[in-house]
């Protein structure tokens, strides 16, 4: 691998280069916070796609993209005099060294749980009024859910064992049966989302990453129903005048693929 020296040196390369680009390309010139923000975004959903799919190569590719748009975020903040990269890296070094007394100070810690326990009362004294603050608004309601629950968890409102959260998923399902059997259509949409927030409950007792469980399977299903699709073309068919038997066939060679 590289050495310090040549990681830095490249770095600074990019540097460089964000400079050169910034006052000399006319895209780059035209772009701020703003119309970067929604790419941002996407590179990052790109890099979750590589990192799902084990693509060490698209890992590392991704990763310069990531990297691209904090250091033009960056160089736009130093534009206007706000902060610069080194402020970025000196303000999350600070941030990490605070935030780590059991590597920094004279805490003790005996496991993981009782590092983020830590984390999050650090967090209340720097002066946050609630733990549920550091969940962005914008997140996706399921990731949104995994976190609040970590969140809360950190400062011991939790469950003991997965048994008792596993009772409450049935608690919810069966409320959830209630109403659909009512046909009320509010309360069944209020009820499924108490099953998704308990399930996803669960999957944190279990280590289970809810959002990465469910993409993975997305990812399954489209493999599968295009190995479906395939195989009909070859045969000369169309999937909406195949029967459900049919395509269950190749359904099943799908799974075994």
């Amino acid at each position: 691998m590289n050495s310090r020296e040549s990681q830095l040196q490249a770095f600074d390369r990019l540097l460089t280069i964000m400079d050169e680009l910034r006052t000399q390309c006319p895209w780059d010139k035209k772009q701020t916070m703003q119309t970067l923000r929604h790419l941002t975004i996407e590179e990052t959903y790109e890099l979750g796609d590589a990192i799902l799919d084990n693509d060490l190569e698209e890992i590392k590719k991704e990763l310069g993209d990531v990297l691209l748009h904090i250091v033009f975020y960056a160089k736009i903040g130093s534009e206007t005099k706000h902060f610069d990269i080194a402020d970025v890296a000196n303000d999350i070094c600070d941030k990490l060294i605070n935030r780590h007394p059991h590597i920094y100070g004279d805490v003790v810690v005996e496991n993981e749980e009782e590092v983020k326990q830590n984390w999050e009362k650090i967090k209340l004294k720097e002066g946050k009024k609630s733990v549920l603050e550091g969940v962005p608004k914008g997140l996706p309601a399921l990731v949104k859910a995994n976190r609040i629950q970590d969140k809360v968890a950190g400062v011991g409102f939790d469950w003991e064992k997965p048994e008792q959260v596993w009772e409450k998923v049935q608690e919810e399902l069966e409320e959830f049966q209630d109403e659909v059997k009512q046909g009320n259509a509010d309360a069944m949409e209020s009820e499924f989302g108490d099953v998704l927030f308990s399930m996803v409950n669960y999957a944190r007792f279990l280590n289970i990453n809810p959002e990465n469980a469910l993409e993975l399977t997305n990812k399954k299903f489209i493999k599968r129903f295009q190995y479906l699709e395939n195989k009909a073309k070859e045969q000369g068919k169309a999937l909406k005048d195949m029967t459900l038997t049919e395509m269950d066939v190749f359904w099943e060679e799908a799974k075994t693929i």
